[in-house]
């Protein structure tokens, strides 16, 4: 083996032990429940899934693939076997990256780049929000500089890792969008093999195909088309941290809007030692960055650095949130900005590039101080957050009300109680969780979307959802059930939350299934079905097939060309 492929199993290695010092305690028994992370041991296919409803297809196609792969394998395992992954391929591809763009970078700056882009608070702050398909996205930043720079040089075979990089980032929308916008900075450049406008079309292209799921479903479904709410523009916005300002926050990677998704670290003016203890560590590989600044590739990822942190800090301010109403309100699809700070991650590969570079050509133990400077910089970061990221078990009844619900299945819908997106169970720790429910029952699970955050609430885009819990709350009938395509009333008995004189309609139910934790009553007679077509469906999933091609396709064809390359490189003389 040589020096140059042994120094890339060794940070594939270290990348992958990283990952696992992060995880640990998650990757035992059970499923991943926080914040926004829902994993169940079953998913299934229903409308709201493929995104055909009127809320916005924000998880498309990540609700999707769960539910194709958990009818073969545990869904719990299958998000934990991402996420794993999408931390080891993190840092793995940063180690490329740098390898791709300093040649000359031994082991010492590829460590040191693995380590900024696995240990750092946008990972944590992620994680702890439960954002755990955007760290996919994420995690193809790297590699898709590496096959941009593949494609500017003319290798063939930088198409098809292109390909599979959106794909992968295509988990979710923003994910792919952070994956394009990076492709094209890179491709757009002059120079290379071929004309920078047939690159950036050719990006382009597969951007839309690695899309396709969303678009299409947004397309049929409606989901979003009126506009998201404008309270959520500030609501979502970046946020300072203890003694930093707001920009300061963003260039440490940090500054997610829910101040209680953040290490314990971040809480306090360690969040301010954090920060200059990371950014010390890059600054010192900009000078070398530098004086490299007529290449291409630093050029690009300088540039969107700066954008991804001055736009979301600009955000934040009085004349920048009233920018953003106005876009949210009046641009289809650009309620996708509003988590302004999700944007940062794009400054994450010049931030792995200078660190290296801040190395490079210096003795192993200027390699060694970086790294130890970077983990300590946010030590919380280890073990599953202080603890925080751990499994947890769902009780029986779960299984039992959906196998209830599947013996009626395409029966109608299911409201549930309390209303509301969020809950606090007995057995999934003191942060609010979203409801699994719509996850692990086999018909559409009918939600508003609305969040209540810190400052008031930001209004969603269910409007039969709507209709159902006026209905709920004000004590209606089973018949305004029906009319509404409700077959099935869940009462999660263990948690709080708002439940008005729904006692009243629940009398005039059929209690199917009872115990200390779910309630499941059922409407009787005919139920008006609210389903997406049969053409829309086929058309959505049509889409998906076309995305998981892209995604098997350009892995496959990748792997096949290296490989090729490879052996006659072997074979020369």
């Amino acid at each position: 083996m040589t020096a140059r492929r042994r120094a890339s199993f060794v940070a594939a290695v270290y990348s992958l032990l990283l990952a696992l010092l992060i995880l640990g305690p998650l990757l035992g028994p059970g499923y991943l429940l926080l914040r926004d992370a829902v994993s169940t041991p079953r998913s299934y296919p229903t409308d709201s899934a493929l995104g055909l409803t009127d809320a916005a297809a924000r998880a498309v196609p990540q609700d999707a693939l769960l539910a194709t792969l958990s009818t073969v394998v545990d869904g719990g395992l299958v998000v934990k076997a991402i996420l794993l992954l999408a931390l080891w391929a993190a840092g793995w591809g940063a180690a490329r990256m740098v390898r791709t763009v300093l040649p000359t970078a031994g082991l010492g700056p590829q460590l040191v780049a693995v380590t900024v882009t696995v240990w750092n608070p946008y990972v944590a702050e992620r994680l702890l929000q439960g954002h755990w398909s955007l760290l996919t996205g994420y995690a193809a930043l790297p590699w898709t500089v590496c096959a941009a720079v593949a494609i500017r040089r003319g290798h063939r075979r930088g198409w098809f890792a292109l390909a599979a990089c959106l794909a992968a980032a295509g988990l979710t929308p923003t994910g792919v969008l952070l994956a394009a916008v990076t492709a094209v900075a890179v491709l757009a450049l002059p120079g290379g093999r071929s004309a920078a406008w047939l690159r950036v079309t050719g990006a382009l292209g597969l951007f839309v195909v690695a899309s396709a799921p969303w678009l299409v479903a947004t397309a049929l479904g409606g989901g979003g088309g009126d506009g998201s709410d404008p309270a959520g523009v500030a609501a979502f916005a970046a946020r300072a941290e203890p003694g930093l300002a707001t920009l300061g926050s963003l260039a440490g990677l940090g500054g997610v809007w829910n101040e209680t998704a953040v290490p314990e670290t971040r809480t306090t003016l360690f969040a301010l030692v954090g920060t200059v203890l990371l950014l010390a560590v890059v600054l010192c590989g900009l000078p070398a960055l530098w004086r490299r600044r007529r290449h291409p590739v630093v050029a690009a990822l300088t540039a969107i650095a700066l954008v991804a942190v001055l736009l979301p800090a600009l955000g934040a301010t009085a004349w920048g949130l009233d920018i953003g109403r106005w876009l949210v309100q009046n641009v289809p699809g650009a309620g996708l900005l509003r988590d302004a700070q999700k944007w940062v991650a794009l400054a994450a590969p010049l931030y792995a590039l200078a660190a290296a570079a801040a190395v490079l050509r210096r003795p192993a133990t200027w390699s060694v101080s970086a790294v130890l400077v970077v983990l300590l910089a946010l030590p919380d970061l280890a073990w599953g957050l202080g603890g925080a990221l751990r499994p947890v078990h769902y009780p029986p009844s779960w299984q039992q009300v959906a196998a209830e619900v599947e013996r009626d299945a395409h029966s109608g819908d299911v409201a549930v109680l309390p209303t509301g997106m969020f809950r606090k169970f007995s057995y999934s720790g003191s942060a609010p969780v979203l409801d699994p429910a719509p996850r692990m029952l086999p018909e559409d699970v009918l939600q508003t979307g609305e969040l209540v955050v810190a400052g008031g609430t930001v209004k969603g885009e269910g409007s039969r959802a709507q209709q159902v819990e006026r209905v709920l709350l004000t004590g209606g009938s089973a018949a305004d059930l029906a009319s509404l395509g409700v077959r099935w009333v869940l009462v999660e008995r263990d948690t709080p939350g708002p439940r008005g004189e729904s006692a009243t309609t629940l009398a005039g139910l059929v209690r199917q299934f009872s115990d200390e934790h779910l309630e499941l009553y059922r409407v009787d007679g005919d139920v008006a079905r609210h389903e997406a077509s049969d053409r829309a469906r086929a058309t959505v999933i049509a889409a998906h097939v076309l995305w998981a091609l892209l995604l098997t396709g350009g892995l496959l064809g990748a792997g096949v060309l290296e490989a090729r390359t490879r052996q006659r490189r072997r074979h020369q003389p």
